[in-house]
């Protein structure tokens, strides 16, 4: 990954969740995950639009992983006797809202960006949650985790190269994602920052600066990846405005194109867009596994 362990990681002072005192806060949380990792049904819709066999492969991992990890929320909600509820809307429309409109936005938004976020949650809860059953579930999860946003991070940077519109439009689609966790942040500050008693919760008063970090973190990561050339703090209001309105208008002026065009597609001289389905022939993965003329295949499989 191009962020460490350590520049992801807050120092919560050794505060803790308890499954006792805290078991409706947990609930909350593990079902905010639930949802999440609901959503990797989703990686079966860019299979379709894998650039490579690689790729290709690497998201049918995924969707496998991502279906484990349902079941291992699911087994630690029953554990800690919380029930599966409906998620907050600020995590169905990060989650969902937020699904890309293409490879690049996929990659960039869903993975780099929004499983950053994830990853970054679940080494909190990791950090905090003393249930030790619930927190090795998490240490082994958290390395498919990094997996995920490791792939979208170099994905995004391939598809980026030579193409400063693209970046512009990712930039944009990403300052709308940081405004959605700054928005599920505020629900949890002002709705479960709270002990029985009145007092502020010993891990939730935290979650100001913990918030601080991940946008830091994901404005890091543009930087690294390539999306984002200067520090955030460097565009105006105004600038960040019209980087959101053209990524939008981009989607929409796409999307409009694509119903005019729809009819013209089916005409056989109309230029089709390649799938892997249609290059896979070249593609490196399969190349390399051809035998040269007259060379005995040796193989097991």
């Amino acid at each position: 990954m191009l962020l460490t362990r350590e520049e992801m990681s807050f120092d919560f002072g050794g505060a803790k969740l308890d499954p006792v005192r805290d078991k409706e806060l947990i609930g909350w949380m593990l079902n905010q995950f639930l949802y999440g990792e609901m959503t990797g049904i989703q990686v079966g819709h860019w299979l379709y639009d894998a650039p490579d066999v690689n790729a290709a492969k690497f998201l049918a991992r995924q969707s496998l992983e991502e279906m484990q990890h349902v079941d291992n929320f699911l087994r630690m909600m029953t554990m800690m006797g919380v029930q599966p509820a409906p998620a907050h809307w600020a995590v169905r429309f990060l989650s969902t809202g937020m699904m890309g409109g293409s490879w690049a936005e996929h990659v960039a938004l869903e993975m780099a960006q929004g499983e950053g976020f994830v990853l970054m949650a679940f080494y909190g809860v990791i950090d905090t949650l003393d249930h030790k059953p619930s927190v090795d579930i998490l240490k082994r999860a958290v390395k498919q985790e990094e997996r995920h946003v490791e792939f979208g991070e170099r994905e995004t940077a391939k598809a980026i190269a030579g193409k400063a519109w693209l970046r512009r439009r990712l930039l944009g689609l990403s300052l709308v994602s940081m405004w959605g966790v700054r928005k599920l942040a505020g629900f949890m500050d002002k709705r479960l920052n709270k002990t029985a008693s009145g007092a502020p919760h010993p891990v939730m008063k935290h979650l100001p600066a913990f918030l601080a970090l991940s946008n830091q973190c994901a404005e890091t990561r543009l930087r690294r990846i390539g999306v984002l050339d200067r520090p955030l703090a460097e565009l105006g209001g105004f600038k960040r405005f019209l980087l959101v309105a053209e990524a939008y208008g981009g989607k929409a002026l796409g999307g409009l194109l694509s119903l005019v065009t729809a009819p013209l597609r089916l005409l056989p001289f109309w230029p089709k867009k390649k799938r892997l389905t249609d290059v896979y022939l070249a593609d490196p993965h399969v190349a390399g596994y051809t035998l040269a003329a007259g060379e005995p295949d040796t193989s097991d499989a």
